[in-house]
């Protein structure tokens, strides 16, 4: 096997798209920074302030408000719990805890939710400056995407090795 045949010699479709979003992630963590609030990243604000205004629930009600994965938010809570922004408690069962805030948790959602909001506008700036709005964009995807999966278009292109 050559160089030339390893498929991950070419450029990745993805990792402009990637690096883009891990460059807003981290401008966004640095306004945290600069207003001395440490160990929160930008992927907490949602389930905080979602927290703040529900009232405690379980990963599987978080996840399901949040429209994430049991697996996606189990990993924020332990990483919220970390930073003492959560606390978990024994749930209805055995089975679940109930996730709530702590008053650290509680003290940070008035600057986050203005730090939302201050985010969505940024994007409708941005969608504003450049010829073609990335939430259209992600929306024409997403309809191309019901209309004939991800899963059938890669079908459509493998060509399988020989077994």
């Amino acid at each position: 096997m050559t160089i030339s045949d390893d498929p991950t010699a070419l450029p990745d479709p993805w990792q402009a798209l990637h690096e883009l979003l891990a460059a807003m992630d981290a401008e966004i963590e640095q306004v945290y920074v600069e207003r001395g609030i440490e160990g929160v990243r930008p992927r907490f604000a949602y389930p905080l302030i979602r927290l703040a205004h529900t009232g405690p629930l379980t990963i599987r009600e978080l996840a399901r408000s949040l429209n994430r994965s049991h697996s996606a938010i189990s990993q924020t809570v332990a990483a919220l719990r970390k930073e003492g922004l959560v606390t978990s408690e024994p749930g209805p069962d055995a089975r679940t805890r109930r996730i709530d805030l702590t008053e650290r948790g509680r003290s940070l959602v008035p600057f986050l939710e203005a730090e939302w909001r201050a985010t969505h506008a940024t994007v409708a700036e941005l969608d504003g400056e450049i010829p073609y709005a990335l939430t259209a964009a992600v929306e024409e995807v997403r309809r191309a995407l019901e209309q004939r999966s991800m899963r059938q278009r890669i079908l459509r292109h493998l060509v399988e090795p020989p077994r």
